[in-house]
């Protein structure tokens, strides 16, 4: 059995945010719902590559470029500008995932220390949580803007540790994300993937600690 940890970190966009009526948003613009994956997946991929590189950017100018780039040659029913916005808009009005509340207000009351761990800004996160109802169960909001690396850098995961005055071992990184499981399992803590679809788990990433389908069965696991 894995060792309970000090502090447990969330991913937010699509571990604790809910991005599907992202797709509606292209589809207001006149452009076509699916590429919403795209677009993500595209932004996802130039933030690593950056840091590879060793560079960085803000995840809401990649976000910005990318639209940029997938849109220049769609007709769509207003100015690319404003298309933009639109879009970008959307990441402010997402909500939680149904399961959300209830697991982290019971691994809470459990005397787990939770933060939020984001390649996006604070803001974003601060807008879910507040509005879903649990920004008050959350010790500190942290952004990767402030490690100078994306995750899943290990930058990215020692800097949460140094925010958190702990050691990267009394940590469970807990994602939707695969890459984000594997980079942190590579750094030394422990890890919890989210599941909610019963997807498969790419064999060349380091397995998770924990699969859970949803944060209550994640609190029964590591809060026990």
């Amino acid at each position: 059995m894995a060792q309970q940890p000090a502090v447990v970190i969330f991913d937010v966009n699509e571990t604790l945010s809910d991005m599907s009526p992202m797709a509606s948003r292209f589809a207001d613009i006149g452009s076509q719902p699916h590429l919403a994956m795209l677009w993500f997946a595209s932004l996802l991929r130039d933030g690593f590559a950056l840091t590879a590189a060793g560079s960085t950017e803000a995840f809401a100018r990649l976000g910005d470029e990318a639209l940029r780039v997938l849109l220049a040659d769609q007709r769509l029913d207003r100015d690319l500008d404003a298309a933009v916005e639109h879009v970008m808009g959307g990441f402010m009005a997402l909500s939680l995932h149904p399961d959300v509340p209830d697991g982290v207000r019971d691994l809470r009351e459990s005397g787990l220390r939770l933060v939020t761990l984001s390649n996006g800004s604070t803001k974003v996160a601060d807008e879910l949580l507040t509005a879903g109802g649990i920004r008050d169960q959350f010790e500190t909001l942290l952004s990767v803007e402030e490690a100078g690396a994306w995750k899943p850098a290990r930058e990215a995961y020692e800097y949460a540790a140094r925010a958190c005055g702990t050691e990267l071992a009394d940590m469970t990184l807990v994602a939707a994300h695969p890459w984000d499981i594997d980079g942190a399992a590579r750094a030394g803590l422990s890890t919890a993937w989210v599941n909610r679809a019963g997807a498969r788990y790419p064999g060349y990433f380091t397995p998770p600690t924990h699969t859970v389908a949803s944060m209550q069965e994640l609190a029964e696991r590591i809060a026990a």
